[in-house]
């Protein structure tokens, strides 16, 4: 089962903040779940959950705007250790996480998550593969369109690339992509732009 809600807010970095609406990804059944990147609204999130136990809270990176009620579900918060400088800079020196481990397996009601280090939108960005279900969760690594932005600290064009040729455009093309942000799309719809991203560069 995946859930989804849509949440409403800001991103802040580099002294500019910016208007923005963030897509929450609620996977698991009846009883337990895990959420998928925690924006804005803990009261939204889980009037979606409606009592079922949050296994865990996932954060695909650690920019403000996908981890700003994370620490609010009371569950424990997993984020990949990269990104500590930026959960720093919004949580300090409180709220810990559980680091999440490329090539680590989530199981929660029937469902397993694979996570896949995929840096470049900043250092300790993730996604999450769900083969049985043929679906990746990509947060702001791939969306409808192109790579996520790398035009701000701790984020890099050439690397942002190559994770999403290694690790991404490799899954089987039906793969349906679930982005942190906008529309759905999938690997197949995008794999065949990745020399025009590359050439466009950022």
């Amino acid at each position: 089962m995946i859930e989804h809600v849509v949440t409403s807010g800001t991103f802040s970095l580099d002294g500019g903040t910016w208007e923005v609406d963030n897509n929450v990804w609620i996977v698991g059944d009846d009883t337990e779940v895990v959420v998928i990147d925690a924006a804005h609204d803990a009261t939204a999130i889980l009037d979606v959950v409606a009592g079922r136990r949050i296994k865990a809270v996932l954060c695909t990176h650690a920019h403000d705007d996908h981890i700003n009620a994370a620490v609010l579900l009371g569950a424990p918060v997993r984020l990949h250790p990269a990104d500590d400088v930026l959960w720093r800079r919004h949580y300090g020196d409180g709220s810990p996480y559980l680091p999440l481990e490329d090539g680590e397996t989530i199981a929660v009601g029937g469902v397993e998550l694979e996570v896949s280090h995929t840096p470049g939108h900043s250092p300790g960005a993730v996604c999450l593969y769900a083969a049985d279900q043929g679906v990746v969760f990509t947060g702001d690594t791939l969306f409808k369109g192109g790579p996520g932005a790398t035009g701000r600290s701790f984020s890099s064009f050439a690397t942002i690339m190559e994770s999403i040729e290694t690790r991404l455009l490799t899954l089987p093309p039906e793969t349906v992509v679930l982005t942190g942000h906008g529309e759905a799309t999938t690997i197949g719809a995008e794999a065949p732009h990745l020399a025009e991203w590359l050439a466009r560069g950022h």
